[in-house]
């Protein structure tokens, strides 16, 4: 499992996706579509599997979710209530001879990005989102979030207000990736290398990959919860052209207000939320960009 040495050095513009996003969304609770996976999975080989995943990509239907599975032989699709059984067919359709290899799950709720709420951070253009881990280069202070969030390169700040500055977006990447990368620029605001759950607080001291198994935290707006990793490398489709590739899986809820919070295991770092499906009342199923390609990506380590 890769390990960072602690000590080395949805478009905002598409304001009509982000209104949408903050009204709330369904819990997600996987329901098997008649007749996807009651048959006996054929053996498929890698490639074959690899093939099926990209049919699933080209036939672009918004609110699915999938990966590629080799344990199990098949590429597990989610499909959430939004999309209907003419699209589900056109996806099988896309596969063609590989359609067999593909597990599709009918899930209630909306998959989208997860935007607003608390301890929240607010962009100068009016949405809101969780601030999640300090980093550092060099000398200079950042903090990383979601990249549906920071796209656009808006200024944040700390309150709803907007009169006291948190810094600048420098970096964003969305779709393909769901990261972005903020300035510290105000001198008068902490930056402890933290996060707190359920009330305590608790240092991070470095970052690694997830495993598939093992139990993670994620210490969103919405609350401190932990949730199992069902799967790596899931390819989501938010729809409108809004596809981003290599998250984990979680069986925990996360709401709206939850884009970019922390997820982590000790004092590890392990991803930021990117969506999912959820309303903690009742469950749900989240996806996050995994923490050591975003550290990667902009040469910052965790403070």
């Amino acid at each position: 499992m890769t390990t960072q040495d602690p000590t080395s050095a949805r478009r905002p513009a598409r304001w009509a996706r982000l209104i949408a996003a903050a009204t709330g969304l369904l819990a997600l609770t996987a329901v098997l579509v008649p007749g996807a996976a009651a048959q006996a999975a054929p053996a498929f080989t890698a490639a074959q599997l690899a093939t099926a995943g990209e049919a699933v990509r080209a036939a672009d239907v918004g609110g699915t979710a999938w990966a590629v599975e080799p344990a199990s032989g098949t590429v597990r699709v989610a499909a959430d209530e939004t999309v209907s059984a003419g699209e589900i067919a056109r996806i099988e359709r896309a596969a063609g001879r590989l359609a067999g290899a593909l597990d599709i799950e009918r899930v209630p709720g909306r998959l989208e990005p997860f935007l607003q709420g608390g301890e929240p951070i607010y962009a100068d253009a009016g949405w809101r989102c969780a601030a999640g881990f300090n980093v550092r280069s060099g000398t200079t202070d950042y903090f990383v979030t979601a990249g549906h969030c920071t796209e656009g390169h808006p200024n944040w700040y700390a309150n709803a207000s907007h009169t006291t500055l948190l810094g600048p977006t420098i970096g964003s990447s969305f779709p393909g990736n769901d990261y972005g990368l903020v300035r510290h620029a105000n001198t008068a605001v902490p930056r402890p290398g933290t996060v707190v759950c359920n009330g305590q607080v608790i240092d991070i001291i470095g970052a690694r990959n997830p495993a598939v198994g093992e139990i993670l935290w994620v210490a969103a707006p919405s609350g401190c919860r932990s949730g199992g990793v069902t799967g790596l490398n899931y390819t989501v489709n938010y729809g409108g052209g809004d596809i981003v590739s290599g998250l984990g899986r979680l069986n925990t809820c996360t709401e709206p207000g939850d884009s970019g919070a922390p997820v982590f295991t000790g004092n590890y770092a392990v991803g930021i939320i990117s969506g999912g499906s959820g309303n903690c009342a009742s469950g749900g199923t989240t996806f996050f960009q995994p923490i050591l390609e975003i550290l990667n990506a902009y040469g910052v380590t965790i403070t």
